[in-house]
């Protein structure tokens, strides 16, 4: 009786489940999503970053030429720090509302937001800078035609000086390039794309291979 009972707890040893491969599955399966995680992370911080290139060097001579005409003659007399602090050498000059928001949009969008974008290399900024540029340049091209208007009572001002005519190509080349750098998917951000799908995809097989090749062995075991 006894052998008998020693031989049937031998024949079902077997059966029983390896104690690792219960354990190893749910860790597989942890590093995995780690890895995947992992992953998908770099790819989101590559996204959101820009390599302008060479185009760096242009967009910072845009923007030094842009501080350069805030200095220099807008109209007349009048400069274009006169205009953004309502200097009464900008009233004397007639300034319009068209120059005036040229000017602001110069200095928070053109020099503003395109040097820290210069600096971070973020995606958001970069978009900031490009949309408040492709505005500002409708107001230059508008402030130049405006200084060339007859005023009410057909009055004549200064036409539009090289401090306008600078701000407004230069803020026009700028956003010319800056559309150009956030819609180029560089090759380093279509590179890792492709790698972390192709990542993913192999671990997700490799997983499914060794949960359902253990199954199989324990099969074959039983």
């Amino acid at each position: 009786m006894a052998e008998h009972d020693s031989g049937r707890d031998a024949d079902s040893a077997p059966d029983e489940p390896e104690p690792n491969e219960e354990k190893m599955k749910p860790a597989e399966k942890q590093a995995f999503e780690q890895f995947r995680g992992d992953l998908e992370a770099v790819e989101r911080k590559i996204a959101g970053e820009i390599d302008p290139g060479s185009r760096a060097m242009v967009v910072a001579g845009a923007v030094f030429v842009l501080l350069l005409s805030l200095i220099l003659p807008h109209a007349g007399q009048t400069r274009g720090l006169d205009i953004l602090l309502s200097d009464h050498v900008a009233a004397a000059d007639h300034i319009g509302l068209p120059s005036r928001v040229f000017q602001w949009f110069v200095l928070v969008f053109g020099i503003g937001f395109s040097a820290l974008a210069l600096v971070t290399r973020r995606w958001a900024l970069a978009w900031v800078a490009v949309a408040g540029s492709a505005v500002g340049s409708v107001f230059g091209v508008l402030s130049i035609w405006h200084r060339q208007t007859p005023g009410i009572g057909n009055y004549h001002g200064a036409g539009p000086g090289i401090g306008l005519i600078l701000g407004t190509i230069a803020i026009i080349v700028l956003t010319f390039h800056w559309i150009r750098v956030v819609w180029a998917r560089t090759a380093m951000q279509l590179e890792a794309e492709e790698r972390r799908r192709a990542a993913a995809v192999a671990a997700e097989e490799e997983y499914r291979r060794r949960l359902f090749g253990d199954g199989k062995q324990g099969g074959e075991q039983k």
